[in-house]
């Protein structure tokens, strides 16, 4: 059984100052976010064989807070070509995650997060429609698939993937919703 966790990044600021996308950080709602997430993770004893996540500075930030809140290195690779990366393109880092790993953390950008759990979760789904509803910033869902990590794909039986677990910010500390991102 495989466990795929996806976190997108905490909330981030806008400035004149920084010109590129890429180079935007977090604000300081988003750093709360990210260290609540990883407290959340600690407290559930969430543990992570395999990271992966978009070089973006957000995303770098959001990383650094989750292993504050969490109190552990996560061991991140950080990959590039998951900066606003589709839904086809996170499915083929997924599925290129090491076979021994079980529980794996990937952490990026919408809208591709939220259209791979699309993809993957039948419609009907409660949690799946939360995420319709909203997949906020630094939202955590989980994503269970029996088998190995190619199970995780379009050619999956209906329901083989399940979305078990769908956590915002907002529900661990109400100070910090509700979203306008």
């Amino acid at each position: 059984m495989k466990h795929l966790f996806l976190l997108r990044h905490a909330k981030s600021g806008y400035s004149d100052d920084i010109p590129r996308d890429f180079d935007r950080p977090l604000n300081a709602r988003g750093e709360r976010a990210a260290e609540t997430i990883g407290r959340y993770c600690r407290r559930e004893r969430l543990a992570f064989d395999a990271a992966i996540a978009s070089d973006a500075v957000r995303c770098v930030q959001t990383v650094a807070g989750v292993e504050s809140g969490l109190g552990a290195a996560l061991g991140v690779q950080w990959q590039r070509g998951l900066y606003l990366a589709s839904a086809a393109t996170l499915l083929e880092a997924v599925q290129a995650l090491p076979g021994a790993a079980s529980h794996a953390l990937l952490v990026g950008h919408n809208p591709g997060l939220e259209d791979l759990i699309f993809d993957l979760v039948p419609e009907g789904d409660p949690l799946r429609d939360q995420v319709y509803e909203k997949f906020p910033t630094a939202a955590l869902a989980e994503l269970v698939a029996e088998g190995g990590w190619s199970d995780f794909g379009a050619a999956a039986a209906p329901g083989a993937v399940r979305l078990t677990r769908f956590v915002r910010p907002r529900d661990l500390d109400p100070s910090l919703g509700p979203d306008g991102d």
